[in-house]
């Protein structure tokens, strides 16, 4: 890995992969062992302490182990799901590894999406020899016709996202009533351009919250960062702000399912 993306000032995204890496294998190293003295515990080979036993009945109910949360990125997804994304999770990571920086981001697949985040706009600031504290970001939604193909010159692509309360219109490109019984919609490839000094249009958008699970509710970690709420997102609306503030409408990375 240190070989393929070592540290480089030019590509801060190399730094954002190797920090994902860690983390994610602290927590397969975390269930590979507690797998193994599980199963040691059920032939009677060690002792079944509380918290194997607790991991058990968690396995057995099919929800996540406290144990395993604890290592692990926000979710409220069962057992089953979970260990599913977790796998879609590491071909990311793996696919990012050995064939270089993806085109379009799955942002939904990193352990901590607000560095990958800086780690965009410290690429923009070093390139254009601009303070980092004055770069915002542009959005355009990509057509689901246009076809992404090569990285952009500046910024990247992300997807990934759910509209809860809403949906996107592919036909006007905003943001419309969601249909009925319809709770979540994938949202198309969103483009984040850097701009310097850059002022946010007052109509015509809805800043739309980004959340990484369906909770809405997190804690401030030790980075300054909530563990829940990822950024807001500009997206085009041909209503007010309110309009959507009332039906709290918000993009979310993965679902409870």
């Amino acid at each position: 890995l240190m070989e393929r993306h070592p540290v480089l000032y030019e590509e801060s995204m190399n730094t954002v992969l190797q920090q994902e890496v860690i983390l994610y294998n602290t927590l397969l190293t975390m269930i590979h062992s507690s797998l193994n003295d599980l199963l040691k515990a059920l032939k009677g080979l060690v002792v079944m302490s509380d918290a194997l036993e607790t991991m058990s009945i968690a396995v057995f109910n099919n929800s996540v182990p406290d144990m395993w949360a604890n290592k692990a990125y926000p979710s409220l997804k069962p057992l089953g799901s979970w260990v599913v994304d977790l796998l879609q999770r590491l071909e990311f990571i793996n696919n990012w590894n050995i064939k270089g920086i993806p085109t379009v981001f799955w942002i939904s697949g990193f352990f901590f999406p607000q560095a990958f985040i800086t780690g965009a706009l410290q690429n923009y600031a070093r390139q254009t020899s601009i303070s980092i504290d004055t770069i915002g970001f542009d959005y355009k939604v990509i057509p689901i016709t246009e076809e992404v193909t090569e990285k952009p010159p500046a910024g990247c692509f992300i997807s990934g996202f759910f509209v809860e309360g809403a949906r996107w219109c592919h036909d006007n490109h905003v943001l419309t009533e969601s249909r009925p019984k319809e709770l979540f919609t994938d949202m198309p490839i969103i483009r984040l351009i850097p701009a310097a000094d850059r002022v946010a249009p007052e109509t015509g958008i809805y800043i739309c919250p980004v959340y990484k699970t369906l909770t809405r509710a997190g804690t401030l970690s030790t980075t300054g960062h909530s563990t829940n709420f990822v950024m807001p997102l500009e997206l085009p609306s041909d209503k007010p702000q309110e309009h959507w503030i009332k039906r709290a409408v918000a993009l979310i990375c993965a679902l409870d399912y």
